[in-house]
């Protein structure tokens, strides 16, 4: 139910949140058709409207991971719920590419999940006190626990075996498909009523990016 929920919150952009001078949370949808830099979009609350990509847009493509895909010094964000002994439970795991590197570092509140937070920084096995090694991770029941390490400090992130993990890449244009789902972090409405943004993730493969 949590999990239902979770997804709900992160897919909460609406038509509203579009009429903004700046789109505020994340906009999700599906790609309909692609001019150049001018994209038609369709939100996942049923709402289309035109995107325009800046020229040095950054295109993200988002494709399936795995634990096996985290090793020592990736870096790395998880959304997550703190738990009663200090660590995090991971409701999902992003790999950035090296190109991508110290993007949102730090730990931090995250206002779509209730009592959620962000945690951004680098993979590292040294404060791993308990439990079987694995690589760089530690299993245990619960699943596998990782520590990201950050500017200001560090946190335990205990990765449960069904929580989905996608793994970031520079894609290009050739990404810009229709049919393919995307995620817009920031947009800004431009006197023609269209959007503007410097960065669009657009899921490989039937991938859904969050």
């Amino acid at each position: 139910m949590f999990k239902a929920f979770f997804r709900m919150g992160l897919v909460g952009a609406t038509v509203a949140g579009l009429c903004a001078t700046a789109a505020a949370q994340p906009v999700r949808g599906t790609i309909e058709t692609v001019d150049g830099n001018l994209l038609t979009l369709r939100s996942n609350a049923g709402a289309e409207f035109k995107l325009m990509l800046s020229e040095n847009a950054l295109i993200v493509a988002v494709v399936k991971a795995s634990m096996a895909d985290i090793k020592e010094g990736t870096f790395l964000g998880s959304a997550a719920i703190p738990q009663p002994d200090g660590s995090q439970k991971a409701l999902e795991v992003h790999i950035f590419p090296e190109q991508m590197r110290g993007t949102g570092e730090g730990h931090r509140l995250y206002a779509p999940v209730p009592s959620g937070t962000m945690t951004n920084g680098t993979m590292t096995n040294g404060s791993m006190t308990n439990g079987a090694t694995s690589g760089s991770t530690v299993a245990g029941v619960d699943g596998s626990t990782i520590v990201i390490k950050y500017k200001d400090g560090e946190k335990k992130i205990v990765v449960p075996p069904n929580v989905p993990i996608f793994r970031y890449e520079i894609g290009g244009k050739g990404d810009l498909k229709a049919g393919a789902r995307f995620t817009v972090i920031a947009a800004t409405k431009k006197p023609d009523g269209t959007l503007e943004a410097n960065r669009i993730n657009v899921g490989r493969e039937g991938v859904v990016p969050q």
